[in-house]
């Protein structure tokens, strides 16, 4: 198994695994922000702010952004040993 196989295979374990939280965040992001969310302590029912559903939205773009630095950083063509030194110059 070389490399590219390798860093496919990572790019999509975390593009479903960050995907299904990111979904689910924005999801959470958005009822939170129409105010929909609500949450329950013992006997009590209350609503929740507004500022966790912007929390929510931020940590889904986040969750997003994983996936595609795994991509990035895993299936990229690295440079060879050959193009990293410099070409010999003729002095005559």
């Amino acid at each position: 198994m070389n490399n590219k196989n390798t860093g496919m295979i990572a790019t999509v374990a975390t593009a479903i695994l960050c995907g299904c939280c990111a979904l689910f965040a924005c999801i959470m992001g958005f009822g939170t922000i129409t105010g929909s969310g609500t949450y329950t302590l013992g006997n009590s029912t209350e609503q929740m702010p507004t500022a966790y559903g912007y929390v929510f939205l931020c940590l889904s773009f986040l969750m997003i952004l994983v996936p595609v630095a795994v991509g990035f950083f895993t299936l990229r063509k690295k440079p060879d040993a050959s193009d990293l030194v410099p070409p010999e110059s003729s002095v005559e």
